[in-house]
């Protein structure tokens, strides 16, 4: 671990700052991130775009299917959580995803899906529903 302390306001102090909590760090780096990610924003690469969704989902405790859409420029037009779930999973209906595409007029998409669960592998499932939205 590294030497670095991070600190972060507060009233109750004698000094008005103290040494940030994790969860506090955490939030801060998912507001950063989420605020960068605006409308227009070029997803160029996995990487970008999977910070992105690790900040979006945070700890949720739902299954949440994510639609982004982006342009012929692969530049982000809205990013929306379409399906809400519980732990184990959510109903994804294809029709209300090309419907949101048709909508925002999106040349191409992008489908993501937490595992609140913790197992990072996809299931069946994933795999069927994926197979079904692709086509």
């Amino acid at each position: 671990m590294s030497n670095i302390n991070l600190y972060t306001s507060d009233s109750n102090t004698s000094t008005s700052y103290r040494e940030a909590t994790l969860e506090e760090i955490l939030d801060a780096a998912r507001q950063a991130l989420s605020a960068r990610m605006r409308k227009g924003t070029q997803l160029d690469s996995p990487k970008m775009t999977a910070n992105f969704l690790i900040s979006r989902f945070g700890n949720s405790e739902h299954d949440i299917f994510t639609l982004i859409l982006v342009d012929n420029r692969h530049r982000m037009i809205a990013c929306q959580d379409l399906f809400r779930g519980m732990i184990d999973g959510a109903s994804v209906h294809p029709r209300e995803v090309v419907k949101e595409a048709l909508k925002h007029n999106a040349a191409a998409v992008i489908f993501a899906h937490n595992h609140p669960s913790g197992v990072a592998e996809p299931s069946r499932a994933d795999e069927l529903i994926t197979q079904r939205l692709r086509d």
